[in-house]
């Protein structure tokens, strides 16, 4: 196993699985959310159930750190192999004639996007530990209804934050445009179906964060 982490094959095909896991969690983490724009019963139970759900909290949960953490860990390695395999600095790279400035930043819009991740954790992950483990509470209960849309619409109160949530989507958009499409070719897709992969990244990419982003806008500006 090692020896697989160790050649380049490995650490890229590694990299696209935890990349598909990550994009896979963003369609769930997505579709509990948009539920907020219309039901406050609905995404309340959602969220009860993902907040004291077994499996998720105790299965799912860690792989999804763990999953994080190896993403971004492993981005940053494959990045310092390539700077080391060219000679130069990445920065140096004159790849501009045959590829894309995301491509070239994955680096820069990763960094951002982990820098989110940790604000997201700071916002929800952080209390929702504080309140179930350490303060014993796991009716999940507030005022007489269940706390979870209450506290998710009181963060988008603050317009920094919701200008700071919409600069991170977009960014993750970008990231994702490019990373959607190196993730399939890592799994070794054909070229025959690389540009049917685009299409499809590029929509991925666009309908991910822009739903995240309207959430954030919906509940600043109705509440």
């Amino acid at each position: 196993m090692s020896g697989f982490f160790k050649s380049s094959i490995g650490r890229k095909v590694a990299m696209a699985l935890s990349a598909f896991f990550l994009m896979f969690f963003l369609i769930i983490h997505l579709t509990v959310n948009i539920t907020s724009l219309f039901s406050e019963d609905l995404f309340n139970e959602l969220s009860h159930f993902m907040g004291t759900n077994p499996l998720v909290q105790i299965g799912l949960q860690p792989v999804l750190i763990a999953g994080v953490v190896f993403h971004f860990v492993m981005g940053f390695v494959l990045e310092l192999k390539n700077r080391k395999a060219i000679g130069v600095k990445y920065v140096q790279n004159n790849g501009a004639a045959n590829s894309t400035w995301v491509s070239r930043n994955m680096i820069l819009s990763g960094v951002v996007i982990l820098a989110f991740i940790m604000l997201h954790f700071i916002d929800f992950w952080i209390p929702e530990i504080n309140t179930k483990y350490i303060l014993g509470d796991m009716s999940g209960m507030h005022d007489g209804g269940l706390r979870y849309y209450h506290e998710l619409v009181e963060k988008f109160h603050n317009p920094i934050r919701v200008v700071a949530y919409v600069i991170a989507f977009v960014l993750l958009g970008l990231h994702l445009a490019h990373g959607f499409t190196s993730a399939f070719q890592s799994m070794g897709i054909s070229a025959g179906r690389k540009q049917t992969m685009q299409k499809i990244g590029k929509a991925y990419a666009i309908i991910i964060p822009l739903g995240f982003i309207i959430i954030a806008i919906f509940h600043h500006f109705n509440h």
